[in-house]
């Protein structure tokens, strides 16, 4: 099977070229500083000599856009969007104008379109889209639009032989250096992983190893098109998150964080209090009610198993070399 991956220099690419390579598939990479073999080059933007790479492929997965692991300034977000935007409106083009489209399109998205709530969880057939909560900063709501954008690029885009799928994906927590759990897992070594502003607000996250599957899963499925959350069963609130990490390292006692805390930590971090403050409680209907099985389900007992593969060195260095 041969696989294109737009934007796949990030943690998340990695997880997947090394996942899929792996198990025999051809896997090229279109990124804008190729340097390692199938990597070739695309500014994100135009077509280009790197459309050939698509006509004839099987599966596209689109994960190109600028970090989210940033402040949130006007700038960065505006960034953002346009990086989404483009990047999914040209590989539309791409797959378009290919004399042998491939056969699914996996479009990257993010758990963070629905909505910061606490009192019930977020499918995709019953969840609330954010944007208009009370009480949260004003930027949260581009945060959604951004989300919303990026699907609507990938929805609008005239590929009649290729399947569309969004990928609703919550945080992918594996063992490589300067991922989500990496960073966690800093924190809490150090004592500092305890509840932020109270805690109450939910985590939701999924395993690379369960990410990995999903995506092989709704490559598959002939079945199965439109938003579909990447996220484990069970999103649990941030101190219960935070709690299990630590039993899993061994780390007995984190210190809480007020919310100010939390905004000089983000500040000193390079990072904005959004990705630690609104409560993404996500869980994944479409892909329970299709017969997916979750290897990694529950969070302790995931927890534990990165952290086995932390201490055994089973892990690598994440790029972070954008698309």
């Amino acid at each position: 099977m041969k696989v294109v991956i737009p934007g796949g220099t990030g943690q998340v690419g990695a997880i997947l070229k090394r996942a899929l390579t792996a198990e025999g598939h051809d896997v090229v990479v279109l990124t804008r500083r190729p340097v390692r073999d199938r990597e070739v080059l695309w500014d994100g933007e135009t077509l280009g000599p790197w459309a050939e790479v698509i006509d004839g492929s099987d599966v596209v997965v689109n994960l190109a856009g600028r970090s989210v692991s940033c402040r949130y300034t006007a700038a960065n977000l505006q960034a953002m969007m346009d990086s989404r935007v483009r990047s999914a409106t040209v590989v539309g083009e791409a797959i378009a104008a290919a004399a042998r489209p491939p056969r699914v399109w996996l479009q990257m998205s993010t758990a963070t379109v629905y909505a910061h709530r606490f009192d019930a969880p977020n499918d995709e057939a019953t969840g609330v889209l954010g944007g208009t909560e009370p009480g949260v900063p004003g930027y949260w709501a581009y945060s959604v639009e951004i989300a919303k954008a990026w699907e609507r690029a990938q929805e609008r885009a005239e590929t009649p032989n290729t399947r569309k799928v969004a990928l609703r994906s919550a945080m992918v927590m594996s063992p490589d250096r300067g991922g989500v759990f990496d960073v966690l897992l800093r924190l809490a070594r150090l004592g500092l992983g305890g509840p932020v502003a109270g805690g109450a607000q939910y985590v939701s996250w999924i395993h690379d190893h369960d990410f990995v599957r999903a995506v092989e899963f709704l490559a598959d499925r002939d079945d199965l098109a439109g938003p579909v959350n990447l996220a484990a069963p069970v999103p649990l609130p941030q101190r219960t998150f935070m709690r299990a990490m630590r039993a899993a390292w061994g780390v007995p006692v984190g210190l809480p964080a007020t919310r100010w805390m939390a905004e000089v930590g983000a500040f000193a971090l390079r990072s904005d209090t959004e990705l630690l403050l609104k409560s993404r409680r996500v869980v994944p209907g479409r892909l329970l009610d299709a017969g997916f099985a979750f290897d990694h389900g529950r969070w302790p007992e995931a927890a534990g198993d990165l952290v086995r593969r932390v201490r055994g060195g089973k892990r690598s260095v994440s790029p972070s070399r954008g698309l």
